[in-house]
Formats: structure tokens, C-alpha cells, sequence
């Protein structure tokens, strides 16, 4: 996942831009030198409202990115010894 940013004024000239940028990953807007904003597409939106995130999404973050917790489901079946008769 590639994070890209933007200033304000950048944003509102090329709107486009950010949204073409925004698929490849997030987009950071800055107001005087502060993140402000955060564009994203709907999936990613998505991803994080319901914090379903995959191994890879995972393994695709940038170092320095904060902790996340991968719930992984529980398995219904417990192992079993092997009959080796």
C-alpha cells in the first residue's frame, strides 16, 4: 500500500489527482504542514470501518504503522491423534 499526501491548496486545484492517487493507497491532506484529512477509496473505507483486514493487508503497511490486531476465526475441529495402524 502506497500512502501519498497532498497540501490543501494542491487538493482543491486537482481534485483528480488525489482520487486517481487515492487508489493506490491513502491520501494524506495537509493544512499548513498538519495532516488534516485522509482520502481513501470505499473498499479501504470499508476495510477499516469493520476492521476486516487480510494477513497481506497487514504485511503491506508501512514500518511505523500503529499495532492492529488480526482476529483470526476459531477452528470448529480440534486435531485428532493419527491412527497409524
Amino acid at each position: 500500500m502506497i500512502y501519498s499526501s497532498l497540501k490543501r491548496d494542491e487538493f482543491l486545484r486537482q481534485p483528480a489527482q488525489a482520487e486517481i492517487a487515492s487508489k493506490q493507497g491513502p491520501v494524506l491532506i495537509a493544512d499548513r504542514g498538519h495532516p488534516s484529512h485522509v482520502l481513501l477509496t470505499f473498499d479501504d473505507y470499508r476495510k477499516l470501518a469493520l476492521g476486516h483486514f487480510t494477513l497481506a493487508d497487514i504485511l503491506a503497511l508501512p514500518p511505523g504503522t500503529a499495532d492492529i490486531e488480526l482476529e483470526l476465526p476459531e477452528r470448529g475441529e480440534r486435531p485428532r491423534s493419527a491412527d497409524l495402524s
